[in-house]
């Protein structure tokens, strides 16, 4: 009986383990689980699968987050698309929000290539990519790798679009992990007051969301996820394959972003040469061969939150 009890036990605590604080987010559709394997590990994937409210086009927008965050801070894109008649899927990516966090070797190839079986699971043939900082950079290796999947490709602000390896001094993933397990309400803040050129109070949500890691039963886990994708991104660049996209594409760039990942270690007499995106913008469209590119003045590094009707205009009248 002690037994039984023992293993009663050990289950409950493995639920409430799962769970965590942070999968106590609300979300604002209901979220699905998609099983994976990877490196001897069996993990999950979370995805919303939301259908079209208005009248169904029969096509498909896939939806990547960036690093601070996840599906969530996409309720409102959701939204237009479905009214749009867009069915719309919207995972976590492994590492983020109500997926796992398995202690494996991340990569932009093995993102994508879950992100592939996820819609293959769906009998998804072809799907509209629109993604967002980090999901930029894994929205390029998607289409790269599956062309043949991707109708249309839209990058809001995305990262990578210079090589941070050549700007920002190397950081060991010892170093990296240890700055992450310091992390604090308040450091969350700071850095995502500076995706906005002026911080107002809405904005306070996207703090909470990502900082509810830090009461996670797992936020050691969590920590270490965080530092093995920020070498991801330090040693993994895209943007020297942008000129091999082909599929039709929308660049949408708020004018006031200045984001380097890593901009804290870059010295101060350097760093105002990089993280321009007006630059940046206009150099990455000439690179995807017949790409569009909205700039949009006084925005930041989040134009889908910061100004949304704009966003909205653009992305309708290039889906259109």
């Amino acid at each position: 009986m002690k037994i039984k009890h023992f293993v009663l036990f050990a289950f409950l605590f493995l639920l409430a383990t799962r769970a965590g604080y942070a999968q106590e987010i609300q979300y604002p559709y209901p979220v699905q689980t998609f099983p994976l394997h990877q490196e001897q590990k069996t993990f999950e994937m979370a995805y919303m699968d939301v259908p079209a409210s208005g009248k169904a086009n029969g096509k498909t927008a896939l939806l990547f987050h960036g690093k601070n965050f996840n599906g969530l801070y996409w309720r409102d894109v959701i939204t237009f698309l479905s009214k749009a008649g867009y069915r719309v899927i919207v995972p976590d990516q492994v590492g983020w929000g109500k997926s796992s966090y398995p202690d494996v070797h991340y990569s932009f190839h093995a993102l994508a290539s879950n992100n592939k079986r996820l819609l293959d699971s769906l009998k998804i043939d072809k799907v509209t990519v629109l993604a967002h900082s980090m999901g930029g950079m894994l929205a390029t290796r998607f289409t790269l790798m599956f062309p043949e999947k991707v109708n249309q490709l839209i990058l809001e602000n995305p990262i990578g679009l210079e090589d941070y390896r050549t700007i920002v001094p190397y950081t060991s993933l010892d170093e990296l992990y240890k700055n992450e397990l310091s992390a604090t309400y308040e450091s969350y803040k700071k850095y995502q007051q500076s995706y906005y050129p002026q911080w107002k109070p809405e904005y306070e949500e996207w703090v909470k969301v990502q900082a509810s890691a830090l009461k996670d039963p797992r936020f050691k886990e969590i920590a270490w996820v965080n530092a093995l994708t920020y070498q991801m991104i330090y040693e993994q660049p895209v943007c020297y394959e942008f000129n091999q996209i082909s599929v039709p594409t929308l660049l949408i760039i708020g004018q006031e972003d200045r984001t380097i990942v890593g901009k804290n270690r870059v010295p101060k007499e350097l760093v105002n040469q990089y993280g321009q995106y007006p630059a940046l913008g206009k150099r990455t469209q000439q690179q995807i061969k017949g790409s569009q590119l909205v700039e949009l003045p006084g925005v930041g590094h989040i134009p889908h939150v910061q100004a949304l009707p704009e966003y909205t205009k653009a992305v309708l009248r290039f889906l259109n």
